[in-house]
């Protein structure tokens, strides 16, 4: 598992793991995961080719069933010899609600390497109290600081954002803040890295420390202030349009509507009719700008346009503002939109199938 908050740049760089397995003959499978359905996370692996496998309606933690029921789809369709599964980006508890579970329920049937847990640099050194800046209410920060607990490894990702003195004091941070995680400083997107990365993650296994206490009042309370908003749009045009732009302006519209400050923004644009070509761009800071992170190669005339967004908000202010922002941007293109699917809503409380504390069979065992 690679975990991590909102817009830390997990999708990325499990695309960057699983090219990295591809190329040494390893086949792998992709386990995505959301409180809602309609991901732009899996459309975005789908285009690549990779088998992919989506649990809504929560995160693995409450949905331990279906995580091994996508294993065991993935094993029959396309038998992996890796699975790389992406945990919602505001849960947390992993290590006693996934990992220890897995380990021992499954008789050892799986290896279970250690856990990542991915942070955007920016975030993080507003969070810490490093940098000045626009950060979330302390319940939220809560959620963010236990993820990281009970990281064996934290990476801080997107290092071309950072400069030799920027790295060198998040880096120093985290260590003091976190000492028993491996802190490491890697580009998903540019590569930088990624080696030492990816061999400190398979070529061992998960420790096993005892799991961190979690307060899972705090935890839902702090879960429950993040709004979400999952849209899927269809997109027609009597005449080719710039489906680049459009991404990008719907982005910038959504920022500029939106009072409360954003967790993620992430969308993907689909042709209908051109095979796997996809536009992508994410939005994770509410000060920032909207970065495309892949390109369509053509201008489209009809498309599926996925829009994920979270944010420290009221959930029906979300739904209204994608809606206002996309009748805008649709206008400036030309462009008819329709609604396919879309929900608004708060996280419900997080309930655990298992927790055990510990990875052995002395542990005990909470919830199941």
């Amino acid at each position: 598992m690679v975990g991590g908050f909102l817009g830390a740049g997990k999708t990325t760089a499990l695309l960057r793991l699983a090219a990295h397995l591809t190329a040494g003959g390893r086949r792998v499978g992709l386990i995505t995961n959301d409180q809602s359905s309609g991901l732009a996370d899996t459309a975005l692996v789908d285009s690549y080719g990779y088998p992919v496998q989506e649990i809504s309606g929560g995160c693995f933690c409450c949905r331990f069933n279906s995580l091994t029921a996508a294993v065991e789809r993935l094993t029959a369709a396309s038998t992996p010899d890796v699975f790389l599964a992406e945990p919602v980006g505001s849960c947390t508890d992993l290590r006693a609600s996934v990992q220890y579970p897995l380990r021992r329920l499954s008789g050892g049937a799986y290896r279970i390497a250690p856990l990542s847990v991915l942070v955007d640099p920016i975030r993080a050194a507003r969070i810490l109290g490093l940098d000045a800046g626009k950060a979330f209410s302390p319940k939220v920060r809560y959620v963010y600081g236990t993820q990281l607990e009970e990281a064996e490894v934290i990476v801080i990702n997107k290092a071309d954002l950072l400069d030799t003195v920027g790295q060198e004091r998040l880096e120093r941070a985290l260590r003091q803040t976190y000492p028993h995680a491996d802190v490491r400083t890697v580009s998903a997107r540019t590569g930088a890295g990624l080696d030492g990365w990816f061999a400190r993650v398979l070529d061992l296994e998960s420790d096993t420390r005892p799991a961190p206490m979690l307060d899972y009042d705090a935890y839902a309370e702090g879960e429950a202030l993040l709004g979400w908003c999952n849209a899927t749009f269809r997109v027609d045009a009597s005449a080719p349009f710039d489906g680049n732009a459009l991404l990008t302006e719907l982005a910038t519209g959504i920022r500029d509507r939106l009072i409360g400050e954003i967790a993620h923004v992430k969308m993907t644009l689909a042709p209908l009719d051109e095979g796997r070509d996809i536009g992508a761009v994410n939005l994770v800071d509410g000060e920032g700008e909207p970065e495309l992170s892949h390109a369509l190669q053509d201008e489209v005339t009809c498309g599926e346009l996925i829009v994920n967004l979270r944010a420290e908000a009221d959930p029906e202010r979300l739904r209204q503002t994608t809606i206002d922002a996309l009748a805008a941007v649709a206008g400036r293109h030309r462009v008819a939109t329709s609604v396919v699917h879309i929900e608004h809503f708060r996280p419900a409380r997080p309930s655990p199938t298992h927790r055990m504390a510990t990875a052995d069979a002395r542990g005990a065992e909470l919830g199941a």
